[in-house]
């Protein structure tokens, strides 16, 4: 997912976010023969803790990977800017060429693609938007849902980039790239997943609704949802504090030399718009607690592009299994595994970089696809 991680607690972290950059950060759950969807709090934090020493010791083995890279330059004031249903979106746009749409994972921004966007540049027209809610989007106070950042790619698409195109997601974004394919099969000529969040459904296709009772909904209910605001909120305090932010991305990052002023101011300055708190609450509540309707095998079987799988194999949060599950239920798709955690496009870029336009030039060229 990204750098959503370095924000959320063990304890409310699932499968559904994977950020690493610069915003709420949340691991997504991982797989074990007892339960599809999530192991004990114990088990969890010691395959985090394992996880993440192996990623910092393994991290003295590997050169730097953003030397002699160019980046892309920090601006405090974003660069463009685009009003969808009334709220404004930042963008990033650099290049000339096929269209290839960069979308982050939870808690990051268009920045957490600053070793990407140059380079893919030299040959193709590149976006990176930032999702509503998170980097210098607007913080829009509303019900949350996967859905909207679909329908604001969808829109982006249309309005903004205007010709086939292809996406490209981390953890979150990963995901939001494939509803998005599903929903404008014309005009998404390719995805390509790193890490992605999304789980895939109960076999069995049981539902644990229940019907609320008076005292549920007028009493309990009321009550659950203060004690939650109190305790968020000052979860949501001591995540954005740029000590702990640094923290938890160097238990993700493999290379903790990206882990950098550059990576954590993009992330604490969000966070520090007035309505983030409130954001980060309708995040961590209403959308984490319906993101379950939505499954990868619901999504994969709707899909009708080439899909591309870069895969930090070294990820605490999203293992390999993940990927061979989706390449074993999508046949249509190339898998490349790296030796990096959650967010190999900014700690391992060079070789994320190479992946894609090793892809890319497999796909077909501008002039060969279908005008809109």
């Amino acid at each position: 997912m990204s750098l959503s991680c370095a924000i959320v607690p063990t304890t409310v972290r699932t499968e559904f976010f994977n950020p690493t950059g610069s915003r709420f950060i949340v691991p997504v759950r991982i797989h074990h023969h007892r339960s599809k969807c999530e192991l004990s709090r114990r088990e969890f934090a010691l395959k985090g803790i394992v996880a993440a020493g192996a990623s910092v010791m393994a991290s003295s083995l590997v050169a730097e990977p953003s030397q002699g890279l160019e980046r892309l330059p920090f601006k405090s004031e974003g660069y463009n800017f685009w009003t969808w249903r009334g709220h404004k979106i930042h963008y990033v746009e650099e290049g000339e060429g096929l269209p290839v749409v960069l979308i982050h994972g939870f808690g990051a921004s268009a920045f957490h693609w600053r070793y990407n966007i140059p380079e893919l540049a030299k040959k193709y027209k590149v976006y990176a938007i930032d999702l509503l809610g998170f980097g210098w989007s607007e913080k829009a106070i509303i019900d949350y849902d996967a859905l909207v950042w679909r329908d604001q790619v969808v829109d982006f698409m249309k309005e903004i980039v205007k010709e086939p195109a292809i996406l490209v997601g981390n953890s979150l974004g990963g995901f939001t790239a494939l509803v998005t394919g599903t929903s404008l099969p014309e005009q998404v000529v390719g995805v390509a997943l790193l890490n992605s969040a999304g789980q895939f459904g109960d076999a069995s296709g049981e539902t644990n609704e229940t019907e609320e009772t008076v005292l549920q909904k007028f009493l309990l209910k009321p009550l659950k949802e203060i004690f939650q605001r109190v305790v968020l909120s000052f979860l949501f305090w001591q995540a954005k504090q740029p000590a702990r932010i640094e923290s938890v991305l160097k238990s993700v990052y493999k290379n903790t030399s990206n882990v950098d002023d550059y990576l954590v101011d993009s992330i604490t300055r969000p966070a520090a718009d007035p309505n983030a708190g409130e954001v980060y609450y309708r995040l961590m509540t209403r959308f984490m607690m319906n993101q379950r309707k939505y499954t990868l095998d619901s999504v994969l079987s709707e899909l009708s592009c080439p899909l591309l799988l870069v895969w930090g194999d070294l990820d605490p949060w999203v293992g390999p299994a993940k990927a061979l599950r989706i390449k074993e239920f999508y046949p249509n798709t190339s898998l490349v595994n790296l030796q990096a955690g959650h967010c190999p496009h900014d700690e391992v870029p060079e070789l994320v970089n190479k992946a894609l336009l090793d892809w890319l030039s497999t796909l077909k060229s501008t002039s060969s696809l279908q005008t809109l």
